[in-house]
């Protein structure tokens, strides 16, 4: 065991999980955790960036749904993520416990959960302005790896989630991982499903026609992109305490799995609408 715990070569950052403070209030301990701020600062960076597209001419919305769509999209990653959580990885946790689902500071927020309360904000903020959906969602998930960038990072911080046992020159030995190195699994997934897809994304929407000419495919990229990652970063991550394979998949490789279904429809919507569009042209 100490012949492998030697090979990790990396030291691990040890930073408070607090950002600012924390100061004790009758035993609790309150301040700004890194995590608080990685979610404000990809909801920041979205507000901006498309009310920054939304000034252009032909964009998918004006100026003026900016602050309404972030009030709903807060909502829906916020709800959806800890709902998401609670439903796919600890239900047994909170049926005794009820009012625990809503101590997020306690931790606990499920992506795919949070994927499905944005989805839904989307549509209904789509139909209540009457915008283009397909438009409105492309848009959404340009800058949607900022935000899970920003959460990894947070995870790396705090010391969880982290990956299997390793001997790679990489590897970290983490605080509450035991005494073996470790795979650094949170930055491998904010590389990955983060600033990769990030830069992917971005050269989609700006540098080809996708976004015009077939709406939902930048989309249908990002969830296709994310589930990938996922799936090939489980392999190195250490599943979470209790939560048990199935059928040989980890809970997040299960949960991909319908993630690469809704991109294929995505995708396939952009394609119908190109094509769509190009008999029109013929007629």
């Amino acid at each position: 065991m100490s012949l492998i715990a030697n090979l990790a070569v990396l030291t691990y950052p040890e930073i408070s999980e607090f950002a600012l403070g924390p100061i004790d209030v009758g035993g609790f301990a309150l301040g700004i955790r890194w995590y608080s701020l990685a979610y404000i600062a990809g909801i920041m960076f979205g507000w901006w960036y498309i009310r920054r597209l939304a000034s252009k001419p032909g964009a998918a919305m004006g100026v003026k749904h900016i602050d309404d769509f972030i009030t709903w999209a807060i909502v829906g990653v916020i709800a959806g993520g800890r709902l998401g959580y609670v439903l796919f990885y600890r239900p047994e946790n909170y049926l005794d416990d009820p009012l625990a689902i809503f101590r997020l500071w306690d931790g606990g927020m499920s992506f795919h959960g949070g994927a499905i309360g944005v989805i839904l904000a989307v549509i209904f903020f789509s139909r209540k302005h009457k915008l283009e959906l397909m438009r409105v969602a492309d848009i959404v998930a340009v800058v949607s790896p900022v935000g899970l960038f920003a959460g990894r990072i947070a995870n790396f911080i705090n010391g969880e989630l982290w990956g299997r046992t390793t001997d790679v020159p990489w590897a970290m030995v983490f605080p509450t991982g035991g005494p073996l190195p470790r795979h650094p699994s949170q930055l491998y997934e904010a590389m990955g499903e983060g600033l990769i897809l990030f830069l992917i994304l971005m050269f989609l929407y700006h540098k080809t026609r996708l976004a015009k000419e077939m709406p939902g495919v930048i989309a249908g990229t990002f969830y296709l992109g994310y589930g990938l990652t996922r799936v090939l970063v489980e392999f190195v991550r250490e599943p979470d305490v209790g939560v048990e394979h199935i059928m040989g998949l980890t809970r997040g490789q299960l949960l991909s799995v319908p993630m690469f279904l809704f991109a294929a429809w995505l995708i396939s919507k952009g394609l119908r609408y190109r094509a769509a569009q190009q008999a029109k042209m013929k007629k």
